[in-house]
């Protein structure tokens, strides 16, 4: 696992309570905005119950200011439309994404730099 920002290293309910806390939101208003009973959202953050769906998970960080993929990723979620995107291409994502798996930073930016030119080429 490549690290992320900010809260990496620690469990999604741990992150999400440290930054929830530091944005000044009270667990009730917080849950309120999410969608979810703050009950629910308690035991999220003590890690009692899985995190939730990746919408409301990318709703959370979008509330934190957060990126909504780094705090998807760190619930152990999959973003919607990057599910879609396997969906259509199974066999070649995953292909991709095997070849890539442990490329540095730079070079999945220069890979998808590549990506968006070939895609602009077709079009």
């Amino acid at each position: 696992m490549t690290k992320r920002k900010g809260h990496a290293s620690m469990p999604f309910g741990k992150a999400l309570r440290a930054k929830r806390l530091e944005k000044k939101f009270t667990l009730r208003k917080f849950a309120e905005l999410v969608g979810v009973s703050p009950t629910y959202l308690s035991q999220v953050e003590q890690s009692n119950v899985v995190p939730p769906t990746a919408d409301r998970v990318q709703r959370m960080a979008e509330l934190l200011g957060e990126n909504s993929d780094e705090w998807t990723a760190l619930a152990g979620r999959v973003p919607e439309d990057l599910a879609e995107i396997i969906q259509k291409s199974p066999t070649e994502i995953s292909d991709l994404l095997r070849a890539v798996h442990g490329m540095t930073t730079e070079q999945l930016r220069k890979l998808r730099k590549a990506a968006e030119r070939m895609k602009k080429e077709t079009q």
